[in-house]
């Protein structure tokens, strides 16, 4: 059977789970074939690891995946759809700029090919999709993490995050609006906005919590198929505080589903 080829966009706790799934043979007949980091660095073992955005893309593959943030999907997602290939967007929260969702969306369609928004480290998206199709009234989504989850973001403007005793919102609007502000902690709110009302219906609060060791994602939603409240605790990982573990392990489901003849939850 001949590999379905993928391209990486970054090497960080996604990129390095990945590789190892596929090295592992856990996820089927996919080769990872180049892969594309910010800067130079030498790993042999890595096939096809580059800085160079012309050597990565001078050969073929089916899915390119970003793992790599907003800027990435600035820089390469047009090409990478251009030239034929799918592309996984991980850093869902880059699509709030509603031109570079165009322009992603019209690279798509030009190219016959997909722009894929996996449910990473978000559950329900499936109920909201199927909701949004007969009628959605009101979503919200709240994510609430520990202080040090939001270290090196704008909340340092807001409050003293190393003398937090309680709960603190740094944010209760709409998802365009804190998913621009928090671009590495709350993309999943842009997936959820994306599969139901929009990015500028859908209620966002965003909260830091020193009374909790995990991230705390909750979903409640109603409509006219009724009402849903969907909740999860992730833990993050050791690397990156403002990452759970479950993000890398559900873009490996998504990838293993891009080759399998069984998809499940689509």
């Amino acid at each position: 059977m001949t590999p379905y080829r993928i391209g990486l966009i970054g090497l960080g706790a996604i990129g390095r789970d990945l590789l190892a799934r596929i090295r592992g043979g856990t996820l089927g007949p996919i080769a990872c074939t180049g892969v594309l980091v910010r800067r130079p660095r030498d790993d042999r073992e890595i096939p096809g690891l580059t800085h160079d955005p012309d050597r990565f893309f001078a050969q073929p593959y089916d899915a390119v995946i970003e793992g790599a943030g907003h800027q990435a999907v600035r820089d390469h997602g047009e090409r990478a759809l251009r030239q034929g290939s799918d592309l996984m967007v991980t850093s869902v929260g880059a699509l709030t700029d509603d031109a570079l969702f165009d322009r992603l969306v019209a690279a798509a369609t030009a190219g016959g090919r997909r722009l894929i928004l996996p449910s990473a480290g978000i559950g329900a998206l499936d109920i909201l999709a199927a909701g949004a199709v007969g009628g959605l009234e009101r979503v919200t989504v709240t994510v609430r993490k520990d202080p040090l989850s939001w270290k090196g973001t704008v909340a340092e403007q807001q409050v003293d995050l190393d003398r937090l005793t309680a709960p603190h919102v740094l944010h209760d609007g709409p998802v365009r609006e804190g998913a621009r502000a928090y671009p590495q902690n709350v993309n999943i709110s842009a997936a959820a906005a994306l599969a139901g009302i929009g990015l500028d219906r859908t209620r966002l609060v965003i909260v830091a919590d020193p009374g909790i060791d995990m991230h705390v994602v909750e979903i409640e939603a109603e409509g006219t198929f009724g009402r849903f409240q969907f909740r999860e605790e992730i833990i993050p990982t050791t690397d990156n505080p403002k990452t759970g573990r479950l993000v890398a392990m559900a873009v490996a489901k998504t990838v293993r589903q891009l080759a399998s003849p069984l998809v499940i939850g689509a």
